[in-house]
């Protein structure tokens, strides 16, 4: 991934990872208040030998800062401790003691620097205060010659008694806490990160760019009011939602614009993703920019389009397909505008083959010499092959896009199964564009699929789809 992409992952999942560092943080102050408080007391060693002229003082220092180093590992051993154990008289083991040392040596120095580690600041200076008593005349006996009255050529002296600091060496809230931020935030990016390469839902327009280099040609903002209000042209015109049906019709009529298609076919990858609700609304738009509009309910399965505008259902496209009835007697007009509707009519046995029928063809070329635009509502391409078949026969077609319902591999399966077939893509829909939670029909909607919808958080859209710009790309 590029650089690019990682940026999209914190604008997308910035949720996530503000709220993984929350907690890490979170675990860190709870640690950092549980830990118990130690306190440290320290204490150093100057290492010098016995001479008297340059060559040996010169050559003296060499051994005694090799020798420091031996001294480090003797203070942790029973001989340098054992003193120490004594002079206490607390009953505190070489072994525990060994546990609370921290002896370090500066390069290039005769420095022993000696830390003591305990719950009790007193009882670590007490420890560090008998170290600095003892360890010298440890080091005289060991260094004295066996056998020999002679003091020891080295001698150790303490330079800075023991001190004990009020405030605790462990645990540091400060550093703790600036871990837990570190780590948070590392943790909250591979979240985010781990969900974005697992989460194959589109939510945006970033999503359809990585699937199709079609142009999107709109996109519906979600609207809770959606399910009791279908019809929002009619019910709400004001609202942001009829805005943006608006906003398709006018990149609609821009699209192709060589060859102005007239007969457009619209359907959807799986159900649930809005189809019908959208091209209701989308023919009410164009009619009431004057021109002649019909719409045909194509979903010869389970037809919704009737039902959201309220007119008889009776006879309908299938009857005029078998020669049962003629177009005019099927043909309902709709409200003030200039909307004429074609119901679905008997639900038949085989939907596919009357779509693909030579009679179907018929109807279209004759709706399409009387009306301005024909909108056929067609079932989802991946439970059924109807739209697949019918897009053959029409203008053009576009496909609408659910997100947070549609999963990206059934949007590329739905379009390869179009680009297999003689037809012109005129481009995409988004629908429910910022809604935070998948909704729709839900599986099984056709008998024939079972669509796995996802809900996840979505993040508000953050910039507005021109078509100029993205049709360009056709």
């Amino acid at each position: 991934m590029e650089l690019q992409d990682y940026l999209r992952i914190v604008r997308k999942r910035w949720v996530t990872i503000i709220v993984t560092t929350l907690v890490v943080v979170g675990l860190a102050a709870a640690v950092t208040a549980l830990q118990t408080k130690r306190y440290t007391s320290s204490t150093q060693f100057f290492v010098s030998v016995s001479g008297s002229d340059t060559a040996t003082l010169q050559q003296g220092s060499t051994f005694t800062q090799e020798r420091v180093k031996s001294y480090a590992q003797l203070l942790k051993t029973p001989r340098a401790l054992n003193p120490v154990v004594e002079e206490l008289g607390d009953g505190t083991t070489t072994s525990d003691l060994a546990e609370q040392l921290t002896v370090t040596t500066p390069p290039e120095t005769v420095i022993l620097e000696v830390a003591v580690t305990d719950t009790d600041p007193e009882h670590a200076q007490e420890i560090a205060t008998a170290i600095g008593k003892t360890f010298p005349e440890v080091v005289s006996d060991v260094e004295r010659p066996e056998g020999s009255n002679r003091t020891s050529p080295i001698k150790v002296s303490l330079v800075e008694p023991a001190s004990t600091s009020e405030t605790p060496t462990s645990p540091v809230p400060a550093r703790n806490l600036a871990l837990g931020v570190v780590l948070g935030l590392l943790l909250g990016l591979g979240l985010a990160a781990l969900r974005h390469l697992l989460d194959t839902t589109v939510r945006t327009d970033d999503d359809v760019e990585e699937i199709t280099e079609e142009p999107v040609i709109g996109a519906v903002h979600y609207d809770p009011r959606a399910g009791k209000e279908p019809l929002i042209v009619e019910s709400d015109p004001s609202s942001p939602r009829s805005e943006a049906f608006r906003a398709v019709r006018t990149n609609l009529m821009f699209v192709d614009a060589a060859n102005h298609p007239r007969t457009i076919l619209l359907t959807s990858s799986i159900p649930g993703e809005g189809k019908s609700t959208t091209i209701a609304n989308l023919a009410l738009t164009l009619a009431q920019s004057g021109s002649t509009v019909c719409l045909i309910e194509g979903d010869l399965r389970r037809p919704r389009l009737l039902e959201y505008l309220g007119l008889e259902g009776a006879a309908g496209l299938t009857d005029v397909l078998i020669e049962r009835a003629d177009i005019n007697d099927v043909l309902q007009p709709y409200g003030q505008d200039r909307l004429e509707v074609i119901g679905a009519g008997a639900i038949p046995p085989n939907p596919s083959e009357l779509l693909a029928s030579d009679a179907m063809s018929r109807v279209l070329t004759h709706l399409s010499a009387r009306f301005d635009y024909v909108l056929i509502d067609t079932p989802p391409v991946l439970p059924v092959t109807d739209a697949v078949v019918l897009s053959t026969k029409v203008d053009g077609v576009i496909v609408l896009v659910g997100t947070t319902i549609v999963r990206k591999e059934q949007l590329k399966a739905t379009l390869e199964s179009l680009g297999g077939v003689d037809n012109t893509l005129l481009g995409l829909v988004l629908n429910r564009v910022g809604h935070k939670s998948a909704g729709g029909y839900g599986a099984g909607y056709y008998g024939y699929y079972d669509p796995e919808t996802t809900s996840r958080s979505d993040r508000r859209r953050k910039r507005q789809l021109s078509l100029p710009g993205r049709a360009a790309k056709r």
